[in-house]
């Protein structure tokens, strides 16, 4: 049996050399992320530059990132302007400009400036860091299906056991020599061996959960992607998910003075102030006027306006009521333009001078780019949809509207909105929820699925069970897109095991199978199924390419 022992040894340790090729190719993401870190950053101390290695670098270093170079940690830029490559962290294929006062984040590539950043986060603290460490725990735990497939193992394996020793009892019973009852035996125990069976699913989900990670899909773990090939309703957080979260100015009614006359006036008594709307009508004057003019006096009525004197003039910015209470007069077509914003779901700003309202800045939150399309393509993976906020029912309906969401739930406090995904839930839905905020992590945690966004609060993403590292809702797509090709894999994979397993045992133990050729058959098997898995990572995404 010499022969025989040499060439089954050959087989089996040859298959297991390609099968530890292919599963180390599946694992190669956590290599990947590691790799995209720097080595070395170039630190700035006392006007003095020196290379030093990441490692020893701390919050509130200033570092210095030339063109070509990957920044080292995740900082604030102080000085230059540089097109960053992110596309490795983020899957973003443009370029993205960033300058003073601009978050950056290690792993990036300046391709054509020298920026001067500080650092906010170093070490483990990075993203990129967060990313690879969520990465390998997500690729060591196990999913719902591969407790089932344990399971099964556990008992196919003492049958096979059984079933061995009852065909070589049968061929000696039939009659046959020792040598043939034993190796028929033994064939049937090669055929048998569960290794594709054991191979089928977690290398799966290592290389979906691996794909995933490069396409901007941070999975926290196996169950997580499998999760989502189940899921068919999506619920969609309005403020900061569907909108950037931050109000710009849309349109502006002045009376009885230019448009540009009243952004002056707004901008001035709003100089000081940190509030968002204040931001937006300040943004949107230094793109009207030259110049802001200094208001003293300030008088603030948190959460209804703000005045102050500009010129000698006394200036007032805030809502009717507030106008009101200073003594203000608001004109019917000033009043109505309001009464129509805000049925329109906008917000509104109004601008006295004296005793006269002088006109009215209709702002609103901003939907994201390329919202609506995102929007569109989860609606052609089969998924339905639905806006959940705590928003007034105009300003929900006017996002619905114009993403193409049939459903809204609006008006809905954060308590709530675990009641609302448990109702989906009880009507026989698989739910995802896609949060931002701490009012979120509630219901990110009720859902069968919760996304968080990157930007989001700690809270949020601590409570989510997939992060979308690029802020749009492409990834929720490529996260349900992935999770389907793992599942279709999985399938497959377990579909050739069992009836690989199923097949070959009645062949081997009616003597047709020569042990050698058990032991190559086997060793494909395993072969099969991790090139099978790796063809997941051929899934692109249904972001399109924009130049």
């Amino acid at each position: 049996y010499l022969d025989v022992a040499a060439g089954l040894t050959t087989f089996q340790l040859a298959g297991r050399y390609f099968e530890t090729r292919s599963r180390r190719r599946a694992g190669d993401v956590l290599s990947a992320l590691s790799a995209l870190g720097a080595r070395e950053a170039r630190r700035r101390r006392d006007g003095v530059e020196t290379m030093v290695p990441v490692e020893e670098l701390r919050t509130g270093d200033i570092v210095l990132v030339r063109p070509g170079e990957t920044i080292a940690a995740d900082g604030r830029v102080i000085e230059g302007t540089a097109s960053l490559d992110t596309g490795a962290m983020t899957g973003e294929s443009l370029h993205r400009t960033v300058g003073p006062g601009d978050e950056v984040i290690g792993g990036s590539v300046s391709t054509d400036g020298i920026l001067a950043l500080e650092a906010t986060r170093v070490g483990a603290h990075t993203q990129l860091a967060q990313m690879a460490a969520i990465a390998e725990q997500a690729q060591i735990r196990k999913a719902q299906v591969q407790h089932l497939v344990d399971a099964v193992v556990r008992v196919f394996v003492p049958v096979v056991l059984i079933l061995t020793v009852l065909v070589a009892l049968a061929w000696l019973l039939a009659g046959a020599d020792v040598s043939t009852a034993v190796t028929n035996g033994i064939s049937v125990l090669i055929i048998a061996c569960p290794c594709a069976l054991g191979l089928a699913t977690p290398t799966a989900l290592m290389v979906g959960v691996g794909r995933g990670a490069l396409l901007g899909v941070l999975v926290k773990g196996q169950d997580a992607l499998e999760a989502s090939g189940k899921v068919t309703t999506v619920v969609l957080d309005k403020t900061g998910t569907l909108t950037l979260g931050a109000p710009r100015v849309v349109s502006i009614h002045a009376d009885g003075v230019t448009a540009e006359q009243l952004m002056r006036l707004a901008a001035g008594v709003e100089a000081a102030s940190e509030h968002a709307v204040a931001e937006a009508l300040r943004t949107r004057a230094a793109t009207m006027v030259a110049d802001i003019p200094t208001a003293t006096d300030h008088i603030v009525s948190p959460g209804h306006g703000i005045s102050a004197t500009i010129d000698g003039e006394s200036i007032a910015v805030g809502s009717r009521a507030f106008l009101r209470e200073l003594g203000a007069h608001v004109g019917e077509a000033l009043a109505q333009t309001v009464a129509d914003a805000e049925r329109a779901g906008h917000s509104t700003a109004l601008v006295a001078r004296g005793t006269e309202a002088i006109g009215v800045i209709t702002l609103s939150d901003v939907m994201k780019e390329d919202a609506a399309e995102a929007v569109a393509a989860l609606h052609e993976l089969g998924l339905r949809t639905v806006l959940l906020t705590g928003d007034t029912p105009a300003a929900a309906e006017r996002v619905a509207d114009s993403l193409g969401i049939p459903e809204v739930r609006a008006g809905v406090l954060p308590t709530e909105k675990v009641a609302v995904i448990e109702q989906l839930q009880g009507e026989g839905h698989r739910v995802a929820m896609v949060g931002d905020g701490i009012n979120d992590a509630p219901a990110l945690a009720a859902a069968d699925l919760g996304l968080g966004i990157v930007t989001g609060t700690d809270v949020a993403l601590k409570s989510a069970d997939i992060i979308l590292v690029r802020d749009d809702l492409y990834s929720i797509a490529d996260a349900i897109t992935l999770a389907r090709a793992t599942h279709r894999t999985i399938r497959t994979n377990l579909i050739w095991a069992f009836a690989y397993n199923i097949a070959a045992i009645p062949i081997a133990a009616a003597g047709l199978l020569n042990p050698l050729i058990a032991a190559a058959a086997m060793s494909l098997s395993s072969v099969f199924v991790v090139h099978n898995s790796l063809r997941l990572q051929n899934v692109t995404s249904l972001r399109p390419t924009r130049r």
